[in-house]
Parts: structure tokens; sequence; C-alpha cells
């Protein structure tokens, strides 16, 4: 969709794009009520169909727009026109910290990157205090000014995409390299989430690398989760103790061993500027207190009472020891009977109910089934929709409270599928590839297409015009892509007749009937009649579409016409009167008036006189054919008085 030149709101003019994301396409826009330059940020198509995102979305970018300060794009504006929804920012003149990375190929200096990592935590600082977490923390989002003031964007705008039913994993809400652990788990995120992104980017601004990589976005996600990351000053021996220390704590898995605050962070961070060697991080781990042991105290109360009791049992068996006897024989017997059973009770393995493990995490679903006594396998991972990376997504035997297997015999096992989360891929470029091929295409890379068919001036009939998801993006395997099939023109094609030799009025009529725009032009040859076509800018049999201009060339034969030229030969000659000694006009010397008139090639003498140059009134008539040349010689010297009349429609040419 091409928007230059289109008003927004009317306020915002839209001038060109300057950048395109996963979820929006960015342009540099005039705002005509404040006078100043703009970037304005549309959101794709596929998200302005979600009802629920729309309304996040205007929460959460209304939020952000709340937020002023240094560090942060300030958002000015928020709204919608028709199905275009949008955000008015600040203009930021810069590069975004990934061209940076990107460009330098390696490390970039530790203090810079210090200093950098200050701005990126003041943002965040401010941001989290007002109850906004970024979500979205990376070099792609935050820009360098040419003064080198980092901005950070898209604040809040994560959480409305991540919280929508269209989210497409690794695109939309972020990239996985800088997710945190309970971010690529699906989990709670909160501001201790921004500060490990943040932890990541400086991973990256002194390595020249991210902490975790690998071939799909899942693998990495499961990085996040399970691997410690290797010390960044293992692979720059450049960068100062603090400054490592301060990546690692960052980078902690368990949220309870980051930094509690970015204002705790961003301490440090302004510390090891000033003493990048000091051992000053508090990286020490949280330990829950072990259970203590009380000893009971019992009183002499208690003591008096149990020997009280005591001294009466002894005198009820005395005066009862037959009926005694008889009660503890009864008794053995039923010890050994019991025992006997207990045995081959505790022998025969016993029956258990059968957990639903489903959704639950492999941490938590091997805690279950070690409560219960049951064993457990694990088959190969599995991608899915449904549950995210980390989960139980089947079970055998499965759990079924309604059917009559319910229980499963104390040792024996439940095989266990985890989830590998959503499929993701990467969309190819369609666009330019014929119909069949494109949808081949897409099915390759798992992906569905639908085709909408449009007309196209450029395109040939048959070939993909555009995609609506750029290509290179990464989106869930099973997605649809909205392809765009060139149906041609669109219009009637029209097969050019001949209508040379035909009268101008006919050949115009045949011309419109067919849908052709008509233009005459004129020319002559005196073989052919008057009005008649010589030429046509079309050659007949060629095939056009409806509307194309066509133009006809039509006889038109001068015919002879007469005007006039009048003369002022005293203003054409500049003449003055001259005097005597006695006052008396002198007259003038006559002078040589010619008038020549030039017509189709054929020059005649239309006057040739001796006239006093006083003359102010010399009427010469004149013939000829179109548009003539009059040449006005004085003395037989032309002097640049040179005139054309055109006979057709003037008839008189007055020369002063």
């Amino acid at each position: 969709m091409n928007l230059e030149g289109r008003l927004l709101g009317n306020r915002y003019e839209i001038i060109e794009k300057i950048g395109n994301g996963g979820m929006a396409t960015v342009y540099k826009a005039k705002c005509h009520v404040l006078n100043r330059y703009v970037a304005v940020k549309i959101l794709r198509d596929e998200f302005t169909t979600d009802e629920e995102f729309i309304k996040r979305f205007e929460v959460e970018a209304q939020s952000a727009a709340s937020i002023t300060h240094a560090n942060i794009v300030s958002v000015y504006d928020v709204g919608n026109e028709g199905n275009l929804y949008y955000i008015v920012m600040e203009l930021i003149k810069g590069k975004t910290l990934k061209e940076i990375i990107t460009q330098e190929r390696g490390a970039l200096p530790w203090k810079w990157s210090v200093n950098i990592a200050i701005q990126i935590a003041s943002a965040l600082e401010v941001a989290h205090r007002n109850n906004i977490i970024h979500r979205d923390i990376k070099p792609h989002n935050i820009i360098i000014t040419e003064d080198g003031v980092a901005k950070v964007t898209d604040f809040g705008i994560a959480k409305a995409v991540s919280n929508s039913t269209i989210t497409a994993f690794g695109t939309t809400i972020g990239s996985v390299h800088y997710f945190s652990p309970e971010h690529a788990r699906g989990g709670f995120t909160d501001s201790k989430s921004d500060l490990y992104s943040l932890g990541v980017v400086m991973y990256e601004m002194l390595t020249g690398k991210v902490p975790f990589d690998a071939d799909t976005p899942v693998s990495i996600a499961l990085k996040h989760m399970q691997e410690e990351p290797v010390p960044p000053i293992e692979k720059n021996s450049s960068i100062p103790i603090a400054v490592n220390n301060i990546i690692m704590k960052a980078l902690k898995k368990d949220t309870q061993e980051r930094y509690e605050t970015a204002t705790e962070m961003l301490s440090d961070l302004r510390r090891a500027l000033k003493d990048p060697g000091g051992d000053f991080v508090n990286n020490n781990t949280y330990e829950d207190l072990p259970t203590q042991r009380i000893s009971v105290v019992k009183d002499e109360n208690q003591k008096r009472g149990t020997n009280k009791k005591q001294s009466k049992f002894k005198q009820f068996v005395q005066k009862h020891k037959v009926l005694v006897w008889i009660v503890i024989l009864i008794l053995l017997f039923a010890l050994s009977l019991g025992g006997t059973m207990m045995y081959f009770n505790l022998t025969k393995p016993k029956e258990v109910a059968i957990p639903n493990l489903i959704g639950k995490t492999s941490t938590e679903a091997e805690e279950i089934l070690t409560q219960s006594g049951i064993k457990f396998e694990y088959n190969d991972e599995e991608y899915s929709a449904e549950y995210e990376a980390g989960q139980i997504m089947k079970q055998d035997p499965p759990y079924n409270e309604n059917s009559k297997i319910s229980t499963i015999k104390e040792g024996s096992i439940i095989k266990l599928t985890i989830s590998k989360g959503i499929e993701v891929t990467t969309v190819p470029k369609v666009a330019g590839m014929k119909k069949e091929e494109a949808i081949e295409t897409l099915k390759e890379h798992n992906l569905k297409a639908e085709i909408a068919e449009e007309t196209s001036k450029e395109i040939q009939e048959g070939f993909i015009t555009r995609q609506e998801v750029e290509p290179e993006t990464v989106v869930n395997a099973g997605d649809t892509i909205k392809i765009y099939v060139s149906i041609g023109t669109g219009l009637k094609q029209i097969v050019v007749p001949s209508v040379k030799n035909k009268n101008v009025d006919e050949a115009t009529k045949t011309l419109s009937d067919l849908g052709l725009i008509v233009t005459a032009e004129y020319g002559e040859d005196t073989t052919k009649n008057n009005g008649m076509v010589l030429e046509q800018s079309i050659t007949s049999g060629t095939v056009v579409d409806e509307g194309t201009s066509i133009v006809i060339t039509v006889n038109q034969i001068a015919e002879t016409k007469y005007g006039t030229v009048k003369i002022n030969l005293k203003s054409l000659t500049n003449y003055k009167e001259e005097t005597n000694e006695e006052g008396e006009v002198i007259k003038p010397k006559d002078i040589k008036l010619e008038v020549k008139v030039t017509s189709e090639g054929n020059t005649e003498t239309a006057y040739s006189k001796s006239v006093a140059p006083d003359k102010t009134d010399i009427s010469v008539p004149i013939s000829g054919k179109g548009t003539v040349t009059i040449k006005v010689y004085l003395d037989d010297v032309l002097g640049g008085r040179e005139y054309q009349l055109n006979l057709n429609e003037e008839t008189t040419l007055t020369l002063e």
C-alpha cells in the first residue's frame, strides 16, 4: 500500500517510508498543526483484524505516551483512520544499536557500551516506576542519535502483541535471542525480564555475539531456560571484571538472583565506570534457612498425672489376671494373622491413580510421579501450537477421570512427550513468481497461501505482484500468507482498426465507440480530400487497453486568405523633426519602404515605394495560406523586422 502523500487525522502528511518491522511500517511525516517532522508507525494489516489486540494496543500505547524521559522515544499521538492504526512518535536521526554492532563486526569499546547501558537502564527505571514493562528490549529497539544519546522505542507495545491471539512467536513479540527464561517458557514477565534482556544486549555489545544461538528459535529458547552463558570475559579479555559480573548477574535464570530493580543495576553500572576492577557486584545465590528441631518441655504436673494412671492400671491387672491373659492371647493371634496379610499386601504392587500431567512442566511432572511411586520415560519432543515449550503435551497411559482405567500399578512406567513449542518458519520471497510456483514454495516452508487478485500494468497476468508478510519474517508453521496474483490490467482489450482515408468525423466515432481516446492533429496533402485521415499513431491490428489514447492526422488544405499590414513608419524609424536656424522644419529625405510576404515557400513583394519617414498610416494589402512571414526592409536593410501572421485567425498586423 502506497501511503506517501496521504494525510492522517487531517494532520500528519506521510512523506516517505523509512523502516520496516515485523509489527509495523515506519514513515517520515510532517505534522501540519505543530509544523514539525515526526515518525508515524502504522500497524500491519494482520494486526488490525483482532479487536482484543486493538484495545490492548491503544491502552499500552497511551500508557507509553505518558512517559517523558531523555532516553525514551516520545510518543505524541495514537489514532486510527479506517483500518489504519498508527502511533505518532518523535523522529530520531541516527542508527539502531543493532546496525552499529553489525557495522563494527566485533566487540564495542567497554566504556562506550557501559554508557549506553546506563542510558537504557535509566529509561527502564522510569518506565518500571510507572508500571510499564517493555518486554522487547533488543538492539533493534534502541536508537543511537548523532550525538551519542541512546533512545529506547516501542515501550509497552510488546505487551499488547503478546496478549493477542495473533501473536507470531519470534516475530511480533521480539527476537528470541533476547528473551528471558520466563519469557521463553511463556511464564510471567516483569521488570526483571527487561533487565535480563538488557544483560543480553550488553553481552552482544562487548563480545559481538549473543550469549545463546542455534539453528532454530525453539532451540535458542531452550538454551535460555537450561544452559548457563559463557562469561563474556572469556570471549573478550579486555572486559573489566566488574562489567563481566554485572552482565552475569543480569543473566541469572532465577529471577531471585537477578537485580531487584533497574535502579540497583544502574548503581552498579555507574560504579563500574569508576572502579572497573572492583568486586562489588553481589552475586550470592538465594538460600532458604534449614528447619530447626525444638525440644518439647514437660512440667511436673504432667509427670505426676502419668504416675497416678500407671498405679491404677497395675491394680486392675492383679484383680483380673485370667481375663487379661485371654485378651493377650486373642491380640497375639490377631497380630499374627494381620502380619501375614500385611506381608502379602506389601509384596503385591498397589494401585495408584493416574495423574493428569498434561500442561505441567517436566520438573512438575517428575515430582508428581515420584510422589505417586510411578516411573517415567520421555518420548521424542514434538512441536505444538497448544502447549508451550517444556510442557507435557502427551502421556501414555492417558489421564481420564471418567474412564474405568483410571489407576496404574505402583512402579509402572508412564511415557511422556514434551512440547517443543510452536514450530516456526521463515517466510520466503514469492513476489515475482508464477502463482503455482509461489503456492508450492510456501508449502515447502510449512505455510498456507491465501490468494487475492489485483490488476497490474507492470506484472504479467498469473504472476505474484506482492505479499503481505515481508520475506525473512519468522512466523508460526501453518500460518496463512496472503499473496496477490496479477490479472493483467483488468481492462477490456481493444483491437485497433484502420481509419486511414476515412472522414475525420467517421474515424473519430469508430475509435471512440471502441473505448479509445481520440486526439486530432493536422497535416496537408493536396492529393487527398480535405478532412480525410492521413495517419494514425497506433497501427491497425494492435491490441491495447480500453481507454488508450490514439492520435489521428487529419488532412487540412490551406485556403488563400487576405489581410492588411498597417505600418507606422514614423514610430518604426524613430523619426524626429529637424529645424533650421530660422526655426523652420526641414523636409525629411524619403526612404525606400519594401514589404515582402512569404507563403508556402513562395515570396512576393507586396509593397515597394519611396516614402517620407514621418508617415504614420501606410496600409499594405497581403494574401497567403495559413501563417505567412512578413519582412519589412528600409532602404534595402531588413534590420530584424520580420513578423508572423496567421491569416486563418488574424487579418491585420500593425507595425510600430
